[in-house]
């Protein structure tokens, strides 16, 4: 008969953080490997519902109706690509503007160091040289850098749609391995916990996908209003940059700050700029990320920022993106393993959202109130683990 060893608290503890470095250690020296593969399973994700719209109202096949869904997913990327090209390309022929103009802010802002900090200019440059001597050097391995990183994001963007078009194309084939993995008493809770993760990622890509559109269109109208030039390319890479949580907004100031010296050095344009980004994150933030980014799994804001760090430190800014989805899949799977749901609910977010006062509902972070907890309730039907069920199933989809 067999014996089940329980281990001491330490020495758990201990197995699952060895457990941890050691996935995350895997993780880093095969991210060229994993990152493409793990993009490729989100989009798959998102595109399966229009398979399934070609196969049961269109009558599509399957092959067909998979070769559809990932050419229109590529096309509209296509798209995006040559609109952002043409316009970057003008940006680009403006950059004696910039340079001009960046120049007449700098001798104004030495201007400012003199009179106020009484440095000369001629100071101010040796300070500036001695800061940058090495700038050159750097330089130079960064174009290296930029230029390896260029062709593994081209390397990339090969392999995605043809991993997403495999990952669609043996769907079946995939769940029935899962189930071959467990026993068939696991079975109920396996489909459980695929059903919540195929929920969560879904309405968190396709709220993203919202939330982006949105941004790019305030943004847009904002800079419009203020006459910064190429404001429509400028409001859509803002909404592009703003799914990298936190960090992506920061580069999109910058950016738009950059591309503004095209038109004129008045300052009140960079001041205009500045303000537009400040109003359109604080609508995102606090209206449309909860109105529409529902991704029916609640992550809290320290354990979302660590997870974007370690992210971003293992595979830059594709593991920033990674980073909320995978948390995400890890919170549902602890959840429904009853020795890790701990970890699941040290992972949630359990502060009641609001809270009334004279008919008025304002946010509320006291962490003394019971939560409820929140059940996920779908009627989507998960096919059945067995083998005889799964091949008639393949067997329908290929007729």
């Amino acid at each position: 008969m067999n014996e089940i060893l329980k281990l001491p608290f330490y020495a758990k503890l201990t197995l699952i953080l060895l457990g941890l470095m050691a996935l995350l250690f895997v993780f880093y020296i095969g991210q060229d490997i994993l990152v493409p593969i793990m993009m490729s399973f989100l989009f798959a994700i998102l595109l399966y519902p229009i398979v399934q719209f070609l196969k049961s109202k269109l009558h599509f096949p399957h092959v067909l109706a998979v070769m559809i869904s990932v050419l229109l997913f590529v096309l509209v990327f296509i798209a995006l690509f040559v609109f952002l090209s043409f316009q970057i390309s003008d940006i680009a022929n403006d950059f004696d503007k910039i340079e001009r103009n960046i120049n007449i802010h700098i001798r104004n802002i030495q201007g400012f160091i003199k009179d106020n900090f009484h440095l000369s200019s001629r100071e101010q440059k040796q300070y500036l040289d001695t800061a940058t001597e090495d700038s050159m050097e750097k330089g130079k391995e960064m174009i290296g850098t930029t230029i390896m990183s260029f062709t593994d994001t081209l390397v990339n963007l090969t392999l995605i749609p043809i991993y997403t078009f495999l990952i669609l194309l043996y769907r079946t084939h995939f769940m029935l391995f899962l189930s071959k993995l467990f026993k068939k008493e696991n079975h109920e809770q396996l489909k459980n916990i695929l059903t919540n993760i195929k929920i969560a990622i879904n309405s968190y890509i396709v709220g993203l996908i919202i939330e982006m559109i949105l941004v790019s269109v305030m943004t847009t109208l904002g800079f419009m209003l203020i006459g910064v030039k190429y404001a429509i390319l400028l409001g859509i890479i803002t909404g592009i940059l703003n799914l990298i949580p936190y960090i992506g907004i920061l580069f999109a100031g910058v950016l738009s700050i950059v591309a503004s010296l095209t038109g004129s050095p008045d300052l009140s344009i960079i001041v205009g700029i500045i303000i537009i980004t400040i109003i359109v994150q604080l609508i995102d933030n606090n209206i449309l990320v909860p109105m529409i980014v529902s991704s029916k799994v609640e992550i809290n804001a320290f354990v979302s920022i660590i997870g974007i760090i370690i992210g971003g430190a293992i595979a830059g800014v594709s593991g920033m993106f990674l980073a909320l989805p995978v948390l995400a899949v890890l919170k549902v799977i602890f959840d429904r393993i009853e020795p890790l749901e701990p970890w699941g609910y040290l992972m949630g977010d359990h502060l009641p959202k609001t809270y009334t006062w004279r008919n008025i509902k304002l946010p509320l972070f006291d962490s003394e109130s019971t939560p409820k907890k929140t059940i996920i309730k779908t009627d989507i039907i998960v096919p059945v683990f067995t083998e005889t069920t799964t091949e008639k199933d393949a067997n329908k989809t290929n007729e």
